[in-house]
């Protein structure tokens, strides 16, 4: 990865924010898993935003299946795949009636 993917790599709070903008959950965890990946493809060298996992609940996710949801998701941060997030590893669900 060049330097300047690194210096635009994002972070967990830029990716919390879009989704909470984009999909409204009404659950929410974003962890930067990228030290983890230190050294396999996509990782940056610094150990920060290249693999993340997403947790979220949405109402949006309601009726649809799970390749939906993550269609979702992954519509929502398309522009920082863009930009050097590598690995997203998504738990979407609906709420629980």
């Amino acid at each position: 990865m060049t330097s300047n993917n690194v210096a635009s790599a994002p972070t967990a709070e830029q990716i919390e924010q879009r989704l909470r903008e984009k999909l409204q959950p009404t659950l929410l965890e974003v962890i930067d898993e990228s030290f983890r990946h230190n050294g396999h493809a996509g990782a940056n060298g610094t150990g920060f935003g290249t693999h993340f996992r997403v947790r979220i609940t949405s109402h949006l996710f309601t009726g649809k299946p799970a390749v939906l949801r993550h269609r979702l998701v992954y519509d929502a941060l398309q522009d920082f795949m863009d930009r050097g997030l590598h690995a997203l590893a998504i738990e979407a669900r609906p709420p629980s009636v």
